[in-house]
């Protein structure tokens, strides 16, 4: 089965602002272009899978107008990006160092901003991606975020575990753009 990865178009936000969960809306006309890019790749009837947050949901929306047959996008809030808490619509650079280092020095189980850590992203990734089999279709559509992308690929190539930040992908498509993975 091939995964495709979309993820939304960039943001209605300044630069260097730290939006995780947070449902900010994307910006239309990229989110359009980034709809019309994909949408002559994708196999007839592929089922698409959208994150419960506006900016994946208006790319889902934008991709329907391209392409009808794709039928109504399921919502899956486990496709929503990590939840940062605290640091939600914070600049990335008023982050104190400690909370960056308690972070660090505990990977998979801090709670970055209080509320959601690097290994309950994964687990939930990882139910989701466990749904997709045994498949109904060779292809399937996830209209998601940068964190969920990296953790379908730490899933795929080391497992739903994770120890240290050192182990988590450093690539995921810009915003608007996709990577397809075989599962």
């Amino acid at each position: 089965m091939k995964l495709w990865l979309l993820r939304h178009a960039p943001v209605m936000l300044g630069p260097g602002l730290c939006y995780g969960s947070s449902d900010v809306p994307a910006h239309a006309a990229l989110t359009r272009e980034a709809a019309m890019a994909v949408s002559p790749l994708l196999p007839p009837g592929t089922p698409v899978w959208v994150s419960g947050l506006l900016r994946a949901q208006q790319l889902a929306a934008a991709l329907q107008v391209e392409r009808s047959d794709l039928g109504a996008a399921r919502i899956d809030t486990r496709l929503n990006e990590m939840d940062f808490g605290v640091w939600e619509l914070q600049r990335w650079d008023s982050v104190p160092p400690d909370a960056f280092d308690a972070w660090m020095a505990d990977f998979a189980h801090h709670r970055f901003g209080g509320v959601e850590s690097t290994q309950m992203l994964l687990y939930r990734v990882a139910a989701a991606l466990g749904e997709l089999r045994p498949a109904p279709s060779t292809n399937v559509l996830w209209i998601t975020h940068a964190g969920v992308i990296r953790a379908v690929r730490h899933i795929l190539s080391s497992g739903v575990h994770i120890r240290e930040a050192a182990e988590w992908p450093k690539d995921a498509p810009e915003p608007g753009g996709w990577v397809t993975v075989e599962l």
